[in-house]
């Protein structure tokens, strides 16, 4: 509608465009923002984090977006009255219709990250693992998907330690904050092949009863040093070495070796040790893990809790892409906030990979977009690739033109040039025709 014709009947103002592919995408959230203004800056933030300026920060997120001064998305942040539930909750639903009823894996980990001072909430020293060492930080829990090695974020929990409780706050570990984040995801209607995790969720039977209650398949690794009571009648036996190709993302292949260890009777506990050579080879070349998948097929096994790694790709898109530790907050309720929409800007790349568009085209009947995106391929930096890294590389080429006119706005407020801004607009209205593949909200 024309902007002075909504002034006259007093009607709310459109929010103001950025590009089609953010405005598409943040569509979805539209009815959660009460105000237009608070829905730009989540338009305006989405733009910001998947731009290739190095730190996300507010100031440095307004700069690039053409704002005068980054307050209004500090405000957006700290002071707008939107509410992370909602937005989890409308991300996890584009997540499962994107998904068209298909089973994904789900890789729970925990993520810490050093922080100095002692003002931000729920900071303690505690190991880190971005670090490898104990020092002063905060830690999440984490829950990504993966579906044809397409990792995508689904829920964050943040571990208060005890000595940092606020009044109403209740003490969880990450055992007990793991298993929370595994049953809302089942209560909220995804299909979970297999559960991977670490030892610390491995060594827990507490987590893993939870996954027997659910009736999900699970891998988990164990310590090499983890024992097991077995009564004095019975031994413990290991089978023979097999070999198996482990089978990575990019098609490559590797040797390895996997055996079965057995305690006792094999129906009481069995392990699988997995190493890349059985002979003569360091301690930390070799990792064990337990299962309650009853298949025998030991290259299913090898390969299946290989896909663990994915997770920590998605920590390292999340902090080195996309700011996930860039904030300049100190209370939780606003970091909140903010890691929920980096989760935001990670699932909208997610559902426009490759795995996502074959469904979603196929199904919406929209192969013509396909052909239309084609003609973007042409551009010499462009990715053909069907990775996470590859669509975000290529949006970035998208945005290239509104971001560069932002950035070149001041000076042609001062030296006017209708030639080079019309041949601006020209090009990012080409842009514009880009059409992502994201499933209808």
């Amino acid at each position: 509608m024309d902007v002075e014709l909504q002034i006259l009947k007093h009607l709310p103002r459109d929010a103001q465009p950025t590009v089609s592919l953010i405005d598409r995408y943040c569509s979805h959230y539209k009815d959660l923002f009460p105000e237009v203004r608070s829905y730009e800056c989540f338009k305006y933030l989405h733009l910001g984090i998947i731009s290739p300026i190095p730190r996300k920060s507010l100031p440095e997120i307004a700069k690039i977006v053409g704002l005068n001064s980054a307050q209004s998305l500090h405000h957006f942040i700290a002071n707008s009255p939107w509410q992370v539930t909602e937005i989890r909750t409308r991300r996890l639903s584009i997540i499962l219709k994107a998904l068209k009823d298909n089973p994904i894996t789900v890789v729970i980990d925990e993520t810490g990250d050093r922080k100095k001072g002692k003002k931000t909430d729920y900071v303690a020293r505690q190991y880190l693992g971005s670090i490898g060492k104990i020092d002063a930080g905060i830690v999440s829990v984490n829950a990504y998907g993966i579906y044809k090695n397409i990792s995508f974020p689904l829920i964050f929990k943040v571990f208060k330690p005890q000595k940092t409780l606020k009044v109403g706050d209740q003490y969880r570990t990450k055992i007990e904050l793991a298993s929370e984040i595994i049953t809302e995801l089942v209560n909220f209607g995804f299909k979970i092949e297999l559960v991977l995790a670490d030892s610390l969720y491995g060594e827990s039977s507490a987590f893993l009863r939870g996954l027997e209650k659910q009736g999900l398949p699970w891998i988990v690794a164990i310590r090499s040093n983890h024992g097991v009571w077995v009564p004095r009648e019975q031994r413990v036996r290991a089978n023979k070495w097999y070999q198996f190709k482990r089978e990575f993302s990019n098609q490559e292949t590797e040797k390895r070796y996997i055996r079965e260890i057995i305690f006792g009777r094999k129906h009481l506990r069995t392990y699988w040790e997995i190493t890349t050579e059985p002979e003569t080879l360091p301690e930390n070349s070799t990792w064990f893990v337990m299962t309650n998948i009853q298949s025998q097929i030991k290259k299913k096994i090898g390969n299946l809790y290989g896909l663990r790694t994915w997770i920590e790709y998605g920590f390292r898109q999340c902090k080195q892409e996309l700011g996930w530790t860039d904030y300049r907050f100190t209370n939780f309720r606003e970091i909140e906030k903010w890691w929920e929409i980096i989760f935001c800007v990670y699932t909208m790349i997610s559902v426009s990979s490759q795995p996502f568009l074959s469904l979603n085209y196929r199904n919406l009947g929209e192969s013509e977009k396909i052909e239309t995106n084609q003609i973007f391929s042409s551009h010499q930096h462009w990715q053909s690739e069907k990775s996470w890294k590859s669509v975000l590389n290529n949006w970035r080429l998208i945005i290239q033109p509104t971001i560069a006119l932002w950035l070149l706005s001041p000076w042609l407020n001062i030296f006017a040039n209708p030639d080079l801004l019309r041949g601006f607009h020209n090009l990012i209205q080409i842009m514009n025709q880009f059409t992502p593949g994201f499933p209808d909200g």
